[in-house]
């Protein structure tokens, strides 16, 4: 198999499991925004009647929030830990003999149990989930008077997945549950399509791209065309392709000069933001400047751009084909991406110890070089407001930096703590931030703590919204199956105010 698909499913598998991931329990409009893009199954289903004797179900609404003693930080959303193993990215005999692995499982043979799961890691998942998901029945909610609280332990028979801690309360609640089904099925196939052995084309990764040729950053599809990928002619292998890529596309759709998101009436991008955002555009697609190899040909080159992602876990550990589609998208531009984060080396085990801290090296960051001729990759395990305080990356400027905060949970009770020293101080730079989440819930809380901690000296660059490059692959937390979500469903910038020096006078 090849080395990057290797890489890819690895990332992925990390990616795609939430296990032990404590929950950030956000609620779900009404109508759950699952209705957007998701496609059901038209399989025969089972209902409560043929599986419990005919029992009624009826729809309730479960409005409960779990204890905050019980949530941590999701910084970035993704499990990273033992319980969620990765998945071996090499047999031994594969790597003895040189062979390919076999399938495992069957295109047409990937729904399974998570119980009975013929996959060892999606059965200890199944174990972790009963261990420490409860029961959504009304029943269960604080406040009715009725049955305490209990940890799931009956699996749907169409989801395959642990819901509810009896088959009575999936049944009396079926019609709540339907709302998740289908997708919660969706996630039950991926998952075993990722581990089903099969060969995966769509880790394979288009190189760079003709000066002549155009990227269409309309949507995933013309996106994928344009920049000569290998054509992906399912939905699943199209999920499991974007889970990865969401990444840097979704970088590169907010400062591309061929962004879709706009400026105008109906357009997304506000006053401040074409400022700063055209600031960054001109470092990054600088014109011809008539250089060569030899002396008389050389020219000064602009220092590279900055992108500083805080709060990184598992996209610092993504495969660097991955990260060098950024460089494909601005191929005239350098590149430094900075990984900051105290979990920013989760997943890397090979690669501990850390470095020593030492004057040359004063963060003991890891400096991986040439990763693709214009672009460098460094990641620091600490808080980013640690580093801000010794000057560390100062001067900031505006055209050559910009701050990435994916699913930064900057308004959840569990984890706004730890951004409320760093927040001040990105606004301070005036440098670009973008930053993405889960849900529209989940990134409108963000929205407002922002604007209520930062005192007004908040400028929006980037009006909140659907993400046009969000992962297309759901996601469950494995504290709450019913908690639904997509990798950088939104996305939203801003940065700090900036105040003109000079008025007008008024004549």
């Amino acid at each position: 198999m090849a080395l990057p698909e290797l890489a890819a499913r690895s990332a992925l598998s990390k990616l795609g499991a939430r296990c032990c991931t404590p929950l950030r329990n956000q609620s779900r409009p009404a109508n759950g925004f699952l209705q957007t893009q998701q496609r059901p199954f038209h399989g025969q289903r089972s209902s409560p009647a043929a599986v419990d004797g005919g029992r009624q179900s009826v729809a309730r609404s479960r409005s409960a929030p779990q204890s905050y003693a019980t949530m941590k930080r999701l910084s970035s959303g993704f499990a990273q830990t033992a319980i969620s193993s990765v998945i071996s990215l090499a047999n031994p005999q594969d790597t003895k003999s040189g062979g390919a692995r076999s399938p495992v499982l069957r295109p047409d043979d990937l729904f399974h149990s998570f119980s009975d799961s013929p996959v060892p890691e999606i059965r200890r998942r199944a174990a972790f989930i009963k261990q420490h998901a409860s029961c959504p029945h009304p029943d269960h909610q604080p406040g009715t008077g009725n049955t305490a609280a209990a940890h799931v332990n009956f699996e749907c028979p169409d989801c395959g997945i642990p819901v509810y801690c009896s088959k009575e309360h999936w049944a009396d609640d079926y019609e709540a549950h339907l709302e998740v089904c289908d997708t919660l099925r969706q996630i039950n196939e991926d998952d075993h399509d990722l581990r089903s052995g099969r060969f995966f084309p769509e880790f394979e990764y288009a190189g760079p791209q003709m000066d002549e040729a155009l990227v269409n950053l309309t949507n995933w599809d013309t996106f994928l065309y344009t920049r000569q990928f290998q054509a992906i002619n399912d939905d699943r292998s199209m999920r499991q392709a974007t889970r990865l890529l969401t990444y840097p596309a979704t970088i590169a759709s907010v400062l591309h000069e061929l962004s879709p998101y706009s400026f105008g009436p109906g357009g997304r991008i506000t006053v401040e933001g074409l400022k700063s955002i055209s600031a960054l555009r001109y470092t990054l697609h600088p014109p011809k400047s008539g250089g060569g190899q030899d002396v008389k040909s050389l020219r000064l080159e602009a220092p590279p751009v900055r992108l500083f992602i805080l709060g990184a876990r598992a996209e610092s550990s993504l495969p660097r084909d991955v990260w060098v589609q950024l460089a494909h998208l601005f191929p005239n531009a350098r590149f430094h991406l900075i990984f900051i984060g105290p979990e920013s080396m989760a997943n890397r085990d090979d690669e501990f110890p850390l470095p020593p801290r030492t004057p040359s090296n004063p963060f003991g960051a890891i400096v991986e070089d040439r990763v693709w001729p214009k672009m460098k990759i460094s990641t620091i395990v600490d808080y980013y407001h640690n580093i801000h305080r010794t000057g560390y990356f100062y001067p900031y400027d505006p055209y050559f930096d910009c701050f990435v905060l994916f699913h930064p949970g900057l308004g959840h009770p569990a984890s706004s703590h730890e951004w409320e020293e760093t927040i001040p101080m990105l606004l301070e730079t005036k440098a670009p931030i973008i930053a993405t989440g889960y849900t529209q819930t989940d990134m409108e809380r963000d929205v407002e703590w922002v604007k209520k901690t930062s005192a007004g000296e908040l400028d929006i660059l980037m009006e909140p919204g659907e993400n046009v490059f969000r992962s297309l692959r759901w996601d469950i937390n494995d504290m709450d199956p019913q908690d639904v979500s997509a990798g950088n469903w939104g996305t939203w910038a801003f940065r700090g105010k900036r105040y003109e020096t000079t008025h007008k006078s008024e004549s």
